[in-house]
Formats: C-alpha cells, structure tokens, sequence
C-alpha cells in the first residue's frame, strides 16, 4: 500500500510518494495535446543530460483505430485500455532507471488514475504527477499555427482536457498552466523537482 504525504506547492497540491528502494526521482507530466507537455520536456533534455527523458508520442505513437480495435475493442473503452496498457509499460521501462540513481521525467498523454496505478504497482518513491495545461484559445491556436494539426483544435480535445482538470483536482496532483508561466519557468520548476 503506498504511502504518501501531501505538501503544498507554488500552484496547487501534489503527493510524493515514499515507498521502497528508488533513489531517483521521478515527474510524470501528462495533459492534453497542445498545451506544452513536449515543449517542455525537450528543452529539459537539451539542457539536462543528466536526466533520462521520455517523450512517450515521439517514441511509440498512437495506434490508428483500426489497430485499437483490433487490440482493444471499440468504444471509448479501447482509448483506456490502450493508455493503461502503455502507461505500464513505460514504469517497467522506468524503473531499472529509477533504481540506478538517475532521475527521470516522462512525457506521456494519459488519466492520472492510471499513473497513479502504475506508481503503486511499482513501488515508485520520489514520484510526482504533473498536469500540464493551458486555456482552450491558446491550445488551439498551438495546434493550430505552430503544430499544424488543426484536427485536434475540437470539442473532444477540450473535453479531454476539462476531463484532466478535475481528476489531476481529485488527485490532489500539481498543475501547471502554460499560458500562465514561460517555457523557462515551467522548466525551472520540473527540474527542480528531478534535481533533489
């Protein structure tokens, strides 16, 4: 059963966890797409080699529908079985890492309840969930201008990302508002929670 102790943070609450033999320190950001996630995270790794980085979208993708279903099933069901799946699998990843003393941050679009699975399952200590986001109007004009994908500027995208909202509130996970803060900013304060 884990343990954890909540503390208060510069824009919200989050948990660490203190179980059993880690010794590196873990972020885990996730959000919806557009809001910085990745930005982020490729700035920490060109500035920070000492921290192995996951960009989860960058390494595996995302499976077509035909393969959800395949897999899966279809329905909204498939979506979440999918992510927990790979969520899984990127703490198998992880954890070897974790244990030799290095710090890790992941980069992965997935519920909160199932990191916080995957963190319990795995006796992660020095974890900690971050929901990164930002107003629909800019992460829309993101997807947009500057990634090009304006399929994802929809109404599920912003529903996905008010569905993260509330869980990363019920979990008491920090939150990160990019059209709030600068890149650098969002960058100094996830390194400082990797760097300890």
């Amino acid at each position: 059963m884990s343990k954890y102790v909540s503390a208060s943070a510069l824009t919200g609450t989050y948990r660490v966890y203190k179980l059993s033999f880690m010794t590196g320190s873990l972020v885990l950001l996730t959000g919806a797409s557009g809001v910085g996630k990745t930005t982020i995270a490729s700035e920490i790794e060109k500035l920070h080699p000492e921290i192995v980085v996951f960009r989860s979208d960058a390494l595996i993708g995302v499976p077509t529908a035909e393969e959800m279903t395949a897999r899966y099933g279809a329905g909204p069901e498939a979506g979440s079985a999918w992510q927990r799946e790979v969520t899984q699998q990127w703490l198998d990843r992880i954890v070897p890492i974790l244990a030799s003393g290095q710090s890790v941050l992941l980069d992965l679009q997935t519920r909160i309840a199932f990191l916080l699975e995957a963190i319990a399952a795995h006796d992660i200590s020095h974890a900690r969930i971050i929901l990164v986001e930002c107003d629909d109007e800019t992460r829309n004009s993101r997807l947009i201008h500057d990634r090009k994908q304006p399929e994802l500027a929809n109404e599920n995208m912003a529903g996905w990302a008010r569905y993260l909202h509330q869980e990363a509130l019920a979990a008491e996970c920090e939150i990160i508002d990019t059209g709030a803060l600068s890149i650098d900013e969002g960058v100094e304060r996830i390194v400082s929670y990797l760097l300890l």
